[in-house]
């Protein structure tokens, strides 16, 4: 079996270190994991596919001989260092937002449109957790009626925030219950998030919504390829440390019946139907945390739409929305031989 040299971009941030664990997981075919972070992490030593390793600082020279970079360390990571690497003929794999809306790079989701690595150019983006999760719900159910509209509302675990979000929360609970007050290092949230939920993440805008909020209208545009489908989200900080969660009310070209979505979301790949809600089964983040497949769950009528379902998702942010769909992404070049920059 062929092997393949993979470089991660912000090995040592949480995304980085949940890719180099489902690497291992997934059993990928890795000749070697190429660990890269910034000049703050270099020449820490991690265990990555079977070796020790020592942490690189990123440069423009970091991408030579290597078959694929997968980038979790922001945006600016990826605009200063993605063409370096497609000019090293590497593929990039970004978790970031930098080239999400670019009409040029294709916003991947494996198991929705997959064939579009087919026709890459170098540089494919992963859509945001968010979108992720919503969408691996709502495509099985979008194939058999069309999506028409949705209106969602997240409630975002604060793992989203990376590993100073969780520190946060920690710490504002031990102090509600400490007679002792544990300095806070950093304010990570606008408010505080202990017994506590914020709608707010990101910045707003002059509409009002927030830019975390508009990227599920236009991911969705893009993925489903339809730029007609309404979408209004409003996204929910929430003191949960990891999976997100969403409710969704959605409307459908096509008359709408339980038993068919249910049957659709069955045989989707990805998703599981865990709802039983007379027996307490339905999907929560607990049950959610380090799990590849998303759940769906109190799936049902909408009561305001004529051809409308109502139903609740929950899936692992740092898995399926974002280090599991990255790494779904080079099996998925791999599978289809196209990992050749072009």
């Amino acid at each position: 079996m062929k092997k393949y040299r993979i470089g991660i971009v912000g090995a040592t941030g949480a995304v980085g270190q949940e890719i180099i664990h489902l690497l291992e997981k997934r059993e990928f075919p890795v000749a070697e994991a190429r660990l890269l972070a910034s000049e703050r992490s270099a020449g820490r030593e991690m265990q990555a596919c079977g070796n020790l390793e020592i942490v690189k600082e990123t440069n423009e020279n970091s991408f030579e001989n290597l078959d694929i970079a997968i980038f979790s360390a922001g945006s600016q990571n990826t605009e200063n260092f993605a063409n370096a690497a497609r000019k090293s003929s590497c593929v990039v794999i970004d978790n970031s937002s930098a080239f999400r809306m670019d009409k040029d790079v294709p916003l991947i989701i494996p198991e929705i449109n997959g064939e579009l690595l087919e026709h890459h150019n170098g540089i494919i983006a992963n859509p945001n957790c968010s979108t992720a999760v919503a969408l691996m719900a709502l495509f099985p159910l979008h194939k058999r009626f069309g999506l028409k509209r949705f209106f969602a509302s997240t409630y975002q675990a604060v793992s989203g925030a990376g590993a100073e979000g969780v520190l946060e929360l920690e710490t504002q609970v031990k102090n509600k219950f400490s007679d002792e007050q544990i300095e806070q290092s950093q304010n990570v949230f606008q408010h505080e998030i202990a017994f506590n939920l914020i709608p707010h993440i990101d910045s707003f805008r002059e509409d009002g919504y927030t830019k975390e909020e508009l990227k599920m209208r236009n991911e969705t545009r893009k993925i489903l390829d339809n730029s007609s489908i309404g979408v209004s989200c409003t996204c929910v900080r929430v003191p949960v440390y990891r999976a997100h969660s969403i409710s969704i009310n959605a409307e459908f070209d096509a008359p709408v019946n339980v038993p068919d979505a249910r049957t659709s979301i069955e045989n989707f790949d990805g998703v599981e139907l865990w709802d039983m809600p007379n027996s307490l089964r339905y999907p929560m983040p607990i049950n959610y945390t380090e799990k590849e497949v998303c759940g769906v769950g109190r799936l049902r009528l909408d009561h305001a739409f004529n051809n409308g379902l109502a139903l609740w998702a929950v899936g692992d942010q740092l898995w399926k929305g974002a280090a599991l769909n990255a790494v779904q992404i080079a099996e998925e070049l791999v599978a289809r031989k196209c990992l050749k920059n072009i």
